[in-house]
Parts: structure tokens; C-alpha cells; sequence
């Protein structure tokens, strides 16, 4: 019923661990007595889970500040934190609501395997875990990659340990065999480029691991151990590159994929139109960020700041200052993780919107070690109230600075010994260095101490606890009441949505949904259903009908046909349609509909069908000329613009012997056409099971096949190559270089350019006496002046000066436009080759009558204000 008519291997395209999940939870239910069906507990997973994952961000935010304040602050944050609220609202049943408990609860099991020499073996659990994770959500890469660039930055601080080692290699062998028995994943982590660098960092370790076992085995010197980590390293890296070596010619390492790759570049500058066309993808504006994070932002870098200075000498100095325990005290191995995943989520958030969802957890963390360090503080400073008037220390103060002064020396003599033990290269601070250190120490603890615990700082600190609190109380209230209201908002169906009529009155606008139920209820059964891949799995799931794609992007060839289709002349797009499906259905009335997804549908055909927008990787004249709406010719002719406005615009209708409107909904948000003359042939050699391709006699695993009469259509296609993809040589193709070079705003090739002006240089007009029409040059011309392409502009003059002479069909033409677009080097070239600057539109206007208005057009004489339908 998906991806018709060559379907879906789903075991192998889907993260299953969501599904399976949701079943255990479904079989043990009735051992507890209770009785839900499955779909209930698919509904209520989401809220579930997110309870679990604000238990373990409270856990690791514990472990890794060191006071249990910090946890149930981080707590606080997570539990309505609109970042994780988005995910882990009821209903909301998506693979990320399960995948932030199981990112959080790996990042917890590392960082607790890491608290003392006895818990590396709880690295099997963060293995485990990271297992789950696998299970769950692609964004498994980042979580690997997390955990190994936090054990690469505790070796080069100089604190690699035995525990470490044990910890990362449980992790990295545990979790990297059970992610390899994942379907849709494979032997990915050991030949994806984005997965190589965890296994790096998992090769280092066995490496310094082995020198420090003959280290203390030999008794090797500081220099001793230095050579034979040189020469270790050495032999090492001599292996793995003659590996390597001997494996790239076979294909053997996969590339960086194209979402991981559009991390690192601007957002529609992948070189893959469909990963493009993501609006998730694009990057992460200030304003997303106050709207899933709100006050939160403003308190993690001040929790970001209490954990950057905790790993350094100025956790010491704090000390002095009269700081608390838990400031200095810290755990010392996870007291860079929340450092590093702050700095990773925000970088990565900042290129991907849809990442913001990973700042979640971290900004509830950070956020909760600010208020918790200030809140535990205020705390002690209001119950001190009751006694700041006695001066004199109680016997159980004097038995706890006397206790804590007994530890103090001996966690010295610890270090010291395990300064001896460690030996190479491990303490970055000289002996004479340490010394003059502890000295200054020694005297700034003894004057904070005195100056801290004087009367007029105890009062001072007292009002300071007071003005905290009472200022702080309207911000939570306020915090608490904006993500309530947001999560409100999150929890209402997106196809179900309210809306404000002209007239202020509010209405349901329920059209998508009752679109599909009208497919359900007064189509055939066995009916096929074509639209755009966003939203196919609501046509297959709410519909109950076949459809042609279902919202999954496995396999970009097919997508880009429904593109092609979408994209042609409605003749055409006939002749292909009638294959393979019964009914046509489209988004309308404006804003995120089909029109405004056109340029995408046009880009990703293009990538496989190079013949649908020649010479134009980019589909320039698939689009619209003017803000009005104008479109191109090319738009004119397409199946999709009849079909968006059919009937709406005059002159605009479907040929009624080819299509038959069937369905409009109330709102006009979406059409529905019956296809006439479906090819009874192909649909009967479709459904005959011996026309699929089975990977094995008898085997389930069978996919279909295109019906013969498409096979010229599928022939001419060129499967496409992604420009990462160095093993297929994707970084090479023609196709790519001009996609890039026209997305990134270059220069085009001499071969290339020369090629555009010969074509648009066939539709000058032959004198000055220009026919006003829409035509490909127009188009042409428009998107050369509003892209500012002098080059190209000088170069079609050159080549053809009656282009200047050009006009739309609202007698307009580039002198217009480039006043229009401010563009005063376009004017002067127009100008130049005799450009009539005198000449007027079907308004009367003139050009520069429109640079007068500052660029907008304005409106002519006798020209009507029309009142827009509701």
C-alpha cells in the first residue's frame, strides 16, 4: 500500500525500536492487570518515555555537577521544557520520543562508568543503551560521536586511566555489535565516515592502555614511556593505513551522508534537492531557540560557565573564595561532558532547526546547575537567619570542619601517591609550580574565610538570598505558564488546527482530515492515490488507500518520478499517471501547499529525469514570475498549477477528458481528481504477483516493478549520485557541479553559460516591436535580474541585443525588473542597448515609476481594492 507500485522493504528502511517497544509494553500490561489497546499505548508512549527521560537528564546532571540541587533542578527544567515537550507530548507518536530517553540514559550510564575505579564495568549498560538508541532514531550517530569526543578530551587533559579504557571499550564493543544487527543500519559504524571517528578513538585507547600495562610492568621512565607511545602509535597508524589503503578502491567506506554533510554547510547547499526541500533542515533562527528553550537560555550559560570553570585551576581558586564543596568537589572525569555536549549541541542545532530538540536535555542540565548552585545557596544563606547572630561555631560545626579538614589531607596524600603511580607525562604542573600554588591557596582560604564569615557579609548575603528568591518568583511563574501554553499547542492534531475567519470568527479547520476520510469512505478499496511524499503515510494510515509514496525518503529515484509527473505538461503527465494511479490529490489555499513545494518537486525530477528543466539543474522556469503569482510557462503548463487552480483563476481547468474534479474541501485546503482513462493493462500486470522480483524462490522479500508501458520513462531516468558519494563518483557529475554552482549563487562554466545564452537567445524577439507574452525568456530574464547575474546579462546581450526589448504579458519587462529589484548595474546595461526607459506597462506605468514606490509596484489608475474570499 506504500511506495505503489514498487513498494517498501520496511524491516530494512525503518529504526524498529519504537515499534517493538511499544508491543513489550502492550504484552506485559495485562500481567499488572491492566487491559489498553495497542493503539492506546502507542498514544501514550510519548508521554511515558518523556518521564523516563527527565529521570535520567535529573541523574546526569547528579553525576556529572556532583550535587543532588543541580539534578532536581535540571529536573524542573526537563519535566515542561518546550525543546523536549515537542517530542513527548501524548500522541505525538514519532521515533524521537522514544530516542531522548535512550540518549539520555547512555549519556548517564558513560559518565556514572566513570566515577571511580570500581565502576567501569557499568560501561556494559552504556553499551546497551547506546543499543537501544540504535534501535530508535538516526540521530544514533551523534550520540556516538558524544560519548568519543568525550573520552578523546580526558586523554589529552592528561587523565587517562586504566578505568577509561575498561569503561570506552565495553561501551564501543557492546554497543558497535549490537548496532550492527540493526537492519537499516548494518556495518555501518565500521565504514561510514561519520561512525570512524569513535573507533579511532577506540583503536587510541587499546594503544595507550598497552604502554601503560609495559610501563608499570618495566618501570619505564617519563621519556621511556613517551618513545614507546611514539612508536606504538607509529606501527599503529602504518597498519591501519595500509588497510585502508587496500580497502577504498573495493567502495569499501561509505560517505558522509547527505544530512550529516548539510551539519557542515548552509541549508539548501547539500547537493541533494530532497534533503533540501526539508524545511527541518534548514538552520536555527534566535527565535527558535526563545521558543523551545524561553528562559532556559539565559540560565545555561551561566550553568555552562559554573562547569568550564570547575575543570580548571580556578575550581581551586574558588575554594579560597569560600566556594561550596560541590563547586570544587566535582567528578572529575564527567565534569567535561556537559562542556562538551553544550558545545556540540549548540554548534549542530545551530545549522539543523531539527536539532534543536537535542538542546533539550543540555540546556535543562546546564540550566539546572545554575538554579540549583544559586537555590542550594539562598537556601543555606535564609536558614542562616535563625543563627547569623551567633558567632561562635556550634561543636558540630567545629566536628565537620574538623572532619573535612582530615579528608582534605588525605585526599593530598592520595594524590600524591597517584601522581607517582601515573608517572609520564600526566601532570602538566612542575613540582616548585604546585607548591607556590597550595602557598597562595593555603593564605587565600585563611583570609576568605575570616572576610566570608564576618557579620556584615553574613547580612549581606542574607538580603542578596531574599532579593533572589522574591525576583525570581515571577520568572518561573511566568516560564511555567509559556510552556504549559506551548505544550497545549504541540498536543493539538497538525492536520485539525484552528483558524480566524476574516470576519474574527474562529472556525475548526478540519479539511485534510476529512479529505481522507472521503478517500476512505467513497473510494474503491483497491484505489490508488497519488500526491506529494510528505504526506503519503496519512493517506495510506487515516485514507486506508494506496499511495504512490509515505512520507519516507528511502528511495529518492521514485520520488523524483511523482516529481516529473507533477512537473509536466498535463498531456504528459497523463500519459504517465494513468499508470499508476486512479486518483490525484493535491494541498491548496496557500501557505505550506503543493504550489509553494513546487520549485522542490521540479529540482528533485530534475536529478533523476536531467530532460524535465534543460540546461537548468535549479528549475528556474518552473516557478513564478512576480509576486502577484505570475507563473512561467512552464508553470502554466504543468499538471500540478491545473490542479491547484483549477476553476479559481480564468482561462486555468484541467482537460476534462483527461482529469474530473471528485472533491474540494470546505476551506479549499485540499482537491481531489479522479483519473480518466486508467490503463486496466498496467494495473492488471501490476497486481500479478508473478511480475515482482523475489530475492529468493518462494522468499517474502519481493518488489515490484514499473509496468511495461513506463519502461521509456524509466530508462531515460539516471539514478542519482549523491556528491559525498566518492565511491560512485557522485562528486564529479555534471549534474551536481551546476546544482551547486547555481545554489551557491557561482559563476556557471563557459560551456555551461554558453549553452544557456544559445537557448534563451532563440526566443529574442526579432525588433523592438516585442509581442507582450509569457515565454521561457521572460522567465529567464526575470530570474537572471532579480539573481543579479551580470555576467550572464552582458553575455545575452551581447549575444542577442533585442532581448532588452523583451516583455511579459503584463507589459512589463527587464528594465521593470530591475528597478524593481534595485539592481542599478542591470539598468545600465539595458539602458545601454537601447532600452526604451519611456515605455509603459498595461498600466500606464513606466519603470522608474516603480523605483519611485521604493521597489513595489504600484497600483494604476482605476485600479479596485477586491475584497478576498474567505
Amino acid at each position: 500500500m506504500s511506495w505503489y507500485p514498487i513498494g517498501r522493504p520496511v524491516g530494512t528502511t525503518i529504526y524498529p525500536g519504537m515499534q517493538i517497544t511499544s508491543v513489550v509494553i502492550w504484552k506485559v500490561l495485562p500481567w499488572f492487570g491492566i487491559n489498553m489497546s495497542l493503539n492506546d499505548v502507542c498514544v501514550y508512549v510519548p508521554a511515558w518515555f518523556g518521564v523516563v527521560a527527565t529521570t535520567f537528564l535529573a541523574l546526569l546532571t547528579w553525576e556529572c555537577a556532583g550535587f543532588m540541587a543541580a539534578g532536581t533542578a535540571a529536573a524542573l527544567f526537563m519535566s515542561i521544557i518546550p525543546a523536549h515537550i515537542m517530542r513527548s507530548v501524548a500522541g505525538g507518536y514519532d521515533n524521537e520520543s522514544v530516542a531522548i530517553t535512550a540518549m539520555c540514559m547512555t549519556f548517564f550510564f558513560w559518565c556514572r562508568s566513570l566515577r571511580d575505579d570500581n565502576s567501569w564495568w557499568i560501561g556494559a549498560f552504556a553499551g546497551l543503551a547506546y543499543v537501544y538508541m540504535v534501535m530508535v532514531w538516526g540521530g544514533y550517530i551523534f550520540v556516538l560521536n558524544m560519548v568519543g569526543a568525550h573520552a578523546i578530551a580526558i586523554v589529552f587533559t592528561g587523565c587517562f586511566s586504566s578505568k577509561l579504557h575498561r569503561a570506552y571499550s565495553l561501551f564501543y564493543t557492546i554497543g558497535t555489535a549490537g548496532a550492527t544487527r540493526v537492519p537499516v543500519v548494518g556495518w555501518a559504524p565500521l565504514k561510514s565516515l561519520e561512525q570512524l571517528g569513535p573507533f579511532g578513538v577506540f583503536i587510541i585507547m587499546q594503544v595507550l592502555e598497552y604502554c601503560e600495562i609495559q610501563r608499570r610492568k618495566k618501570g619505564l621512565t617519563s621519556l621511556q614511556t613517551f618513545k614507546l607511545r611514539i612508536a606504538s602509535f607509529s606501527v599503529v597508524a602504518a597498519v591501519l593505513a595500509g588497510i585502508a589503503m587496500l580497502l577504498y578502491p573495493t567502495g569499501y567506506f561509505g560517505p558522509l551522508s547527505a544530512r550529516v554533510r548539510g551539519l557542515f554547510v548552509q541549508h539548501t547547499r547539500t547537493g541533494n534537492p530532497l534533503v533540501d526541500s526539508v524545511a527541518e533542515h534548514q538552520p536555527a533562527s534566535q527565535q527558535a531557540y526563545w521558543q523551545y528553550l524561553h528562559y532556559a537560555c539565559y540560565w545555561a550559560p551561566i550553568g555552562f560557565m559554573i562547569c568550564l570553570a570547575r575543570i580548571s585551576p580556578i575550581a581551586k581558586v574558588s575554594k579560597m573564595c569560600g566556594a561550596s564543596e560541590w563547586w570544587w568537589n566535582c567528578r572529575a572525569d564527567a565534569k567535561f561532558f556537559l562542556v562538551l555536549y553544550g558545545i556540540i549541541g549548540y554548534f549542530f542545532s545551530l545549522k539543523m532547526v531539527r536539532l534543536v530538540l537535542l538542546m533539550g536535555p543540555i540546556t535543562s542540565a546546564l540550566a539546572g546547575i545554575a538554579l540549583g548552585a544559586f537555590g542550594e545557596w539562598g537556601v543555606n544563606q535564609l536558614c542562616m537567619m535563625l543563627f547569623f547572630l551567633d558567632d561562635s561555631p556550634s561543636k558540630e560545626e567545629e566536628a565537620t570542619k574538623e572532619a573535612a579538614s582530615e579528608k582534605d589531607d588525605s585526599d593530598k596524600s592520595k594524590k600524591k601517591v597517584k601522581g607517582k603511580n601515573r608517572g609520564s607525562g600526566d601532570s602538566w604542573l612542575s613540582e616548585s609550580t604546585r607548591a607556590q600554588f597550595d602557598q597562595m591557596y593555603s593564605m587565600g582560604e585563611s583570609f576568605s574565610s575570616v572576610f566570608y564569615e564576618s557579620f556584615p557579609a553574613k547580612i549581606a548575603r542574607i538580603v542578596f538570598a531574599i532579593f533572589f528568591v522574591y525576583y525570581l518568583r515571577p520568572y518561573a511563574l511566568e516560564f511555567k505558564s509559556y510552556c504549559h501554553q506551548l505544550a497545549h499547542g504541540m498536543s493539538n492534531p497538525s492536520i485539525v488546527f484552528k483558524a480566524h475567519t476574516n470576519n474574527g470568527q474562529v472556525v475548526v479547520v478540519n479539511d485534510y482530515l476529512e479529505a481522507y476520510y472521503w478517500l476512505r469512505d467513497k473510494t474503491p478499496k483497491e484505489a490508488r492515490v497519488m500526491a506529494w511524499w510528505d504526506y503519503g503515510y496519512q493517506i495510506t494510515g487515516i485514507g486506508e488507500r494506496t499511495t504512490l509514496a509515505d512520507g519516507n525518503t528511502w528511495n529518492h529515484e521514485h520520488i523524483a518520478t511523482i516529481g516529473k509527473m507533477f512537473a509536466s505538461p498535463e498531456q504528459e503527465a497523463h500519459s504517465l499517471v494513468r499508470h499508476l494511479a486512479d486518483f490525484v490529490l493535491v494541498w491548496t489555499g496557500g501557505g505550506g501547499d503543493d504550489l509553494a513545494k513546487s520549485p522542490h518537486m521540479a529540482r528533485i525530477g530534475n536529478s533523476v529525469y536531467p530532460g524535465l528543466c534543460p540546461n537548468d539543474p535549479t528549475c528556474r522556469m518552473f516557478g513564478f514570475i512576480d509576486r502577484q503569482g505570475t507563473p512561467t510557462p512552464m508553470m502554466e503548463r504543468s499538471l500540478l498549477y491545473k490542479l491547484v487552480v483549477h476553476g479559481q483563476r480564468p482561462g486555468i481547468s484541467v482537460n476534462s477528458s483527461l482529469f474530473r474534479e471528485v472533491y474540494t474541501s470546505r476551506y479549499n485546503k485540499v482537491r481531489i481528481y479522479k483519473v480518466l482513462k486508467v490503463s486496466k493493462k498496467s494495473r492488471k500486470w501490476l497486481a500479478d504477483p508473478k511480475n515482482r522480483k523475489c530475492d529468493a524462490p518462494g522468499s517474502w522479500y519481493c518488489t515490484g516493478q514499473y509496468p511495461p508501458a513506463l519502461k521509456e520513462m524509466i530508462a531515460s531516468r539516471i539514478s542519482f549520485k549523491q556528491l559525498e558519494d566518492f565511491n560512485r563518483g557522485g562528486g564529479d557529475s555534471e549534474y551536481t557541479k551546476q546544482y551547486m554552482s547555481r545554489m551557491n549563487g557561482e559563476a556557471i562554466s563557459e560551456e555551461d553559460e554558453d549553452a544557456t545564452i544559445r537557448y534563451l537567445a532563440a526566443y529574442a524577439p526579432k525588433g523592438k516591436s516585442a509581442g507582450w507574452e509569457n515565454t521561457e525568456l521572460t522567465t529567464q530574464m526575470w530570474a537572471i535580474i532579480r539573481n543579479n547575474d551580470v555576467r550572464t546579462m552582458r553575455a545575452l546581450v551581447k549575444a542577442a541585443p533585442t532581448v532588452v526589448h523583451v516583455r511579459a504579458e503584463d507589459g512589463r519587462g527587464p528594465l521593470w525588473w530591475a528597478y524593481e529589484f534595485q539592481r542599478p548595474e542591470m539598468r545600465k546595461i539595458l539602458l545601454d542597448a537601447g532600452c526604451d526607459p519611456e515605455a509603459k506597462d498595461s498600466r500606464g506605468l513606466r519603470a522608474r515609476d516603480v523605483a519611485a514606490k521604493g521597489g513595489k509596484q504600484p497600483k494604476g489608475k482605476g485600479d479596485k481594492k477586491k475584497k478576498k474570499k474567505n
